[in-house]
């Protein structure tokens, strides 16, 4: 097997053993491969290996990518802060979106969503960890965001997204990841039926999915470090 090849197996024997772990079944867990300043030629190796999704960040490569694999059936999820000035190359060539946390912003894309192409599948990201670096709505504040999003009948709201502080400490993972399965399930009760939590990454997918996570975003495990 090619390095890839051996990577993702690894990443998917990983999920395997923590979704049986947690009681669950390992195909409720899709695995999305973060490609962001990953090269085309090693985004279609993983392609070959069976990868089908994948995420980035920096707009302007992503496009390039894009362009480069057109010919490649993948799904392409954006992930992370969007500037306004973004909102349409986004809205027009993503799959999905991981991380909305302004109304301005669902605006916009809703806006720029092409009108023969599906609603815009999107997330709302919750700042569990109160980090002023990343983004995201406090918690409690998800209602709010996702009333706001309802009413934009070009996207379609699947659920919550989150990125905790890195650390090694597994219970305040869990604690992290159930904070945010809670806001969902809150969001549930009040009439929205979400189908995913996007959680979990290359060092702590094993606590996010017994958590509850079906969508991981993994990036070093598959690719190796970032240059």
């Amino acid at each position: 097997m090619t390095t890839i090849a051996a990577s993702l197996q690894a990443v998917h024997d990983r999920i395997a053993r923590a979704a049986q772990s947690a009681g669950r079944l390992a195909d409720d867990v899709m695995l999305i491969a973060v490609s962001k300043t990953v090269p085309a030629e090693r985004i279609a190796e993983a392609h070959r290996c069976g990868q089908r999704a994948f995420g980035e960040n920096y707009v302007q490569e992503a496009l390039a990518k894009m362009d480069a694999l057109r010919d490649l059936p993948l799904e392409w999820h954006y992930i992370g802060p969007i500037q306004s000035n973004k909102t349409r190359a986004i809205a027009e060539r993503f799959h999905w979106v991981h991380g909305i946390d302004r109304v301005k912003i669902a605006q916009r894309l809703a806006a720029a969503r092409p009108a023969g192409m599906p609603p815009l599948d999107v997330c709302i990201q919750v700042n569990v960890s109160g980090e002023a670096s990343k983004g995201g709505v406090g918690p409690g504040q998800e209602l709010e965001l996702a009333r706001a999003i309802a009413l934009l009948p070009r996207l379609r709201l699947r659920g919550l997204m989150a990125i905790p502080e890195p650390t090694d400490d597994v219970r305040l993972q869990r604690s992290r990841y159930a904070s945010v399965r809670c806001a969902r399930d809150a969001l549930d009760a009040s009439g929205y039926a979400l189908d995913t939590l996007s959680m979990g990454m290359s060092d702590d997918l094993e606590a996010a999915i017994a958590e509850g996570a079906t969508m991981v975003r993994v990036g070093t495990a598959i690719f190796g470090a970032r240059r």
